[in-house]
């Protein structure tokens, strides 16, 4: 598993210079900055998926946060990194609304509550999830301040994005970031006590998925995308085949 996963990671960087020479690197875009213990604006108006205004410090209500950036309406991985998220929480003790807030955070201005009522739709288990939607300034000022970096990529009409998930502790401060779509439930459970106890560090493996380059109109990959799917695929069968060839040999 170590080797499919370094193999995938391997492929994305070679793959990097092909984007960067179509004049929009998504890799440089969609970033992450660590900023352990950064001030967040917990004030920032926002309104609700019932067009209510409210702010991140009203939901939290003294609790830790774990905020996960999203596009509402996303043709690519949102909604897996949502219920990503719903099956780590299934899978640990603390709950939403009892222990923590969940917020699903739009970064798209463009969309309004409508936007988050159809993506809460989307999540079985809705107990405790907030999904929030907001002005540009105002996600501005909550994505700087926690270097959530993404951009707007006008060749296919989609914003390049990454998958994490930014834990806050109750003082509105950044505990730190869990990565990936599914953050395993020890993982995550770990890093809200953490924010709860005022604590900032890493938790769990730092790799960065990028949320891009699906195409909505065709329901395909774009060609850049499909050749490292291709290629990882072929990195996963050359891994499996290594490990039998292994296991064979300690059989002989």
């Amino acid at each position: 598993m170590m080797m499919i996963r370094f193999l995938l990671i391997a492929l994305a960087l070679l793959c990097r210079p092909a984007f960067a020479q179509g004049g929009f690197d998504p890799f440089g875009e969609a970033r992450i900055d660590g900023r352990p213990g950064a001030r967040i604006p917990m004030d920032a108006p926002f309104l609700d998926a019932q067009d209510r205004p409210t702010s991140l410090r009203a939901l939290a209500a003294g609790k830790p946060v774990l905020l996960v950036p999203v596009l509402h309406h996303c043709p690519n991985i949102c909604g897996a990194t949502l219920a990503g998220v719903a099956q780590a929480i299934a899978g640990q003790r603390l709950r939403p609304g009892r222990d923590f807030t969940l917020v699903a955070f739009g970064i798209d201005p463009r969309e309004g509550p409508q936007a988050a009522r159809d993506d809460l739709a989307q999540i079985r288990d809705r107990t405790g999830v907030h999904a929030l939607t907001g002005q540009r300034e105002a996600v501005r000022r909550i994505t700087e301040a926690i270097g959530y970096h993404y951009a707007w990529d006008d060749r296919i009409g989609q914003y390049a994005h990454a998958a994490a998930s930014a834990v806050i502790s109750p003082d509105g401060r950044l505990s730190g970031w869990l990565y990936g779509l599914a953050p395993r439930p020890a993982e995550l459970e770990s890093a809200l006590r953490a924010a709860r106890s005022g604590t900032s560090g890493s938790f769990g493996e730092t790799i960065l998925l990028l949320c891009y380059h699906y195409d909505p109109a065709t329901g395909r990959y774009t060609p850049a995308i499909e050749k490292i799917l291709r290629l990882a695929g072929v990195a996963t069968v050359a891994a499996i085949a290594l490990l039998l060839f292994r296991l064979k040999g300690r059989t002989a």
